[in-house]
């Protein structure tokens, strides 16, 4: 390797040893090793570990095609001392700017979801529920409105028919009784339906 890409490599090196350091930092900032199990904490470092590894060895590859030699380990070691000393503090303090900021964001914007999308179809549901309560009242009401009327107005028509019934013969009654109960029953099935049906609708 020439000179120059000897420094290159040492200062692609120092630097990759302080990213190390800050993606260190992150990891366990994300990771709460405290709250996991032991074996999620092994297999993530694990993980970790061999992105780090691939991630510096990409950028070796790019630096000097991937050669190896033992001051690239130094280098290393010494940009991880420099962000331990010079640069964790403010890296931290940024990290958690970041994560509140992010979350403050993510919150905003559920809120803004929620205000601007979901609470708008929920209050026209309701409004649309409430509407259609009302009519169904309405139209109730003026069902039984008119079944009175119609009970009213056909009160002298079941006199008459009543005086007819009590002129008919008797060996003529038993047919017409079975069909009249007949009748009567059908009403009654539909009356129970639509009280069963006001009462789930209450």
């Amino acid at each position: 390797m020439s000179l120059t890409t000897q420094l290159a490599t040492m200062l692609a090196m120092i630097g990759m040893g302080s990213w190390l350091g800050a993606a260190l930092d992150t990891y366990n900032r994300f990771l709460k090793r405290q709250d996991r199990a032991h074996w999620i904490v092994f297999i993530n470092d694990i993980l970790f570990w061999i992105v780090q590894g691939l991630i510096i060895f990409y950028v070796l590859l790019l630096v000097n095609e991937g050669e190896l030699r033992f001051y690239i380990f130094l280098a290393i070691l010494c940009g991880y001392a420099a962000y331990q000393s010079l640069f964790r503090m403010i890296y931290l303090k940024v990290l958690e700017w970041t994560i509140w900021f992010a979350v403050r964001l993510y919150r905003f914007f559920v809120q803004l979801c929620y205000y601007s999308i979901v609470r708008p179809i929920q209050l026209l549901f309701q409004i649309l529920l409430a509407l259609s309560f009302f009519v169904w009242k309405l139209f109730s009401s003026f069902l039984h409105i008119l079944y009175q009327c119609v009970k009213i107005l056909f009160a002298p028509v079941r006199w008459i028919g009543f005086m007819i019934w009590r002129g008919i013969p008797k060996h003529w009654k038993q047919p017409l009784e079975k069909i009249f109960s007949y009748l009567a029953g059908i009403i009654r099935q539909v009356k129970n339906m639509k009280d069963s049906f006001i009462k789930r609708r209450k």
